[in-house]
C-alpha cells in the first residue's frame, strides 16, 4: 500500500485479504499450477467459500449487496495484492472477464436479467464470458464486427464468428458484440446481447492454446460461431445500438483492474527475483546477486514498479471523482506504460531463475504464457500511444 492514497477503511481490510493469501494460496499455488482448471477448481472452490465466509467476497460491490463497497482507488490496491498469487482474483470472484459483465449488468441490465443472470454471477454460482473480438477483423479498431443480430418476431436472431473470448468453456452465458444497426454511424451500429451458452447454435470451437497451453474453465480464450442463435429480445443490455458505448465503459475501469493486477504480478516476480538473487550459489562462493547485471535489473525493476504503482493509483483517484471519461488520456497511458514493465519484469525474473524459471515449478512461467498478451489485448500498445499522442498535439494547435 501507499500511504498517500490508503483509507481507513483500507488500512482495516487490507491485512485479511493478504493474510488469505499468504496461508491459503502461495502453499498450494505448485500442485494447482500443475493441474487442469477444472481439477483445481476443486480445491479453489473450498477456498472461496472460506472468502465468502470471512467477508473478503467480491469487495468492489456495494454495501448494499453485503460487500465493501470498495472504491476504485482502494480496491485497486487490494487487487495488486490479490495479484501476487495466480488464483487471487478467481478466489474472491474478482476475476476478468466476470468483474466487467457485473458492472455491465448491475448498470445496464432491466430488473428481470438481473435477477437471472447477475445475481448468481455476484455469488459465484455461475461464470461468464465477454464476446467480441473476431478473427476476420482488426481488434485493434473496434467498430469493425461481422457478427450480426436480427429480429425475427421476438427474438434475434444472431450469427457469427468470435474468438478469444476468454473463460467461455464452463460459462452460463456470454455478453455478445453483434451488428444490429448496419445502417448508423460506426459507433451506434453494434449492441450488446445476453446469450446462454447452452442456446442452439452456440457452438464452442476449441480453446486456443496460448503459447502451447489450450487451458480449460476459467483459464482459457475460446473460439465460438453463433449460427442462427436465437435467444429473446429482452436480453439486450442497454439499448439498441449502444453496445460500443457500454464496452468502452466497459474498459475504463476494466484496464484499471488490469493494471494493478499487473503491478501485483511484477511485485511476486520481484520478489522471486531477489530471493533467487541471494540464494543461488555461483559455485565459486559467490551469490548471483553479487553480479552487477543483476543489481541493475533488481534496481531498474523497483524503480519502475514504483513509478506504475503511481501513475494507476494518480489514475483510479481521479476515476473515483470525475469519471472514466475524464481520465481516458490516463487511463490509455497506464495500459501501454504498465503492460511493457510487466513484461521487463517477468523476463528479468525468468532470466534470473535461469532453467527454474522456465518450469511450472514456480507461477513465472504461467504468468509469461498468460500476460504476454498485456500488451495485445484491451488495446494494443500502439493504438494507445497513437491515441495519446493525437489528444495531446491537439492542445498545440493553432499555436
Amino acid at each position: 500500500m501507499v500511504d498517500i492514497f490508503v483509507s481507513d477503511r483500507l488500512k482495516s481490510v487490507y491485512p485479511a485479504f493478504k493474510t488469505f493469501i499468504e496461508q491459503e494460496l502461495y502453499p498450494e499455488e505448485s500442485k494447482l499450477l500443475k493441474l487442469p482448471f477444472y481439477e483445481a477448481a476443486k480445491i479453489l472452490d473450498v477456498k472461496r467459500e472460506k472468502a465468502k465466509k470471512l467477508g473478503l467476497w467480491a469487495p468492489y460491490l456495494a454495501e448494499t449487496e453485503g460487500s465493501m463497497g470498495l472504491t476504485m482507488l482502494e480496491f485497486a490496491q487490494v487487487s495488486e495484492l490479490m495479484a501476487t498469487s495466480p488464483f487471487g482474483h478467481y478466489v474472491f470472484n474478482c476475476q476478468a472477464p466476470d468483474i466487467g459483465n457485473i458492472e455491465l449488468l448491475h448498470k445496464h441490465a432491466s430488473a428481470a436479467l438481473q435477477e437471472q443472470y447477475l445475481k448468481p454471477l455476484m455469488k459465484g454460482e455461475i461464470r461468464s464470458c465477454f464476446s467480441m473480438t473476431e478473427p476476420e477483423f482488426a481488434g485493434s479498431n473496434p467498430v469493425l464486427m461481422g457478427t450480426t443480430a436480427r429480429i425475427e418476431g421476438n427474438e434475434w436472431v444472431i450469427d457469427g464468428h468470435k474468438w478469444f473470448t476468454t473463460a467461455a468453456d464452463g460459462a452460463a452465458f456470454a455478453v455478445v458484440m453483434a451488428v444490429t444497426n448496419p445502417g448508423a454511424s460506426p459507433y451506434e451500429r453494434a449492441s450488446m446481447i445476453i446469450v446462454p451458452n447452452n442456446t442452439p447454435g452456440f457452438k464452442l470451437v476449441r480453446n486456443i492454446p496460448i503459447m502451447g497451453e489450450a487451458g480449460e474453465g476459467h483459464h482459457s480464450h475460446a473460439e465460438i460461431l453463433y449460427t442462427n442463435c436465437r435467444v429473446p429480445l429482452t436480453n439486450l443490455v442497454g439499448k439498441e445500438g449502444a453496445g460500443f458505448q457500454l464496452a468502452q465503459e466497459r474498459l475504463g475501469p476494466g484496464r484499471i483492474h488490469h493494471c494493478m493486477r499487473w503491478i501485483g504480478i511484477c511485485e511476486r516476480a520481484f520478489d522471486m527475483m531477489c530471493r533467487r538473487a541471494l540464494e543461488r550459489d555461483m559455485g565459486d562462493g559467490s551469490k548471483l546477486g553479487s553480479k552487477q547485471t543483476i543489481q541493475n535489473w533488481i534496481a531498474e525493476s523497483r524503480a519502475e514498479i514504483n513509478a506504475a504503482r503511481y501513475m494507476v493509483l494518480h489514475t483510479a483517484l481521479q476515476l473515483d471523482k470525475l469519471g472514466a471519461k475524464a481520465v481516458r488520456n490516463e487511463i490509455s497511458t497506464i495500459k501501454f506504460f504498465v503492460a511493457d514493465i510487466l513484461q521487463k519484469v517477468l523476463d528479468r525474473s525468468i532470466q534470473t531463475h535461469g532453467a527454474l524459471g522456465l518450469t511450472d515449478d514456480t507461477p513465472l512461467s504461467f504468468w509469461y504464457r498468460h500476460e504476454r498478451g498485456a500488451r495485445i489485448y484491451d488495446g494494443p500498445d500502439e493504438v494507445h500511444k497513437a491515441s495519446l499522442a493525437r489528444s495531446i498535439l491537439k492542445k498545440y494547435e493553432g499555436i
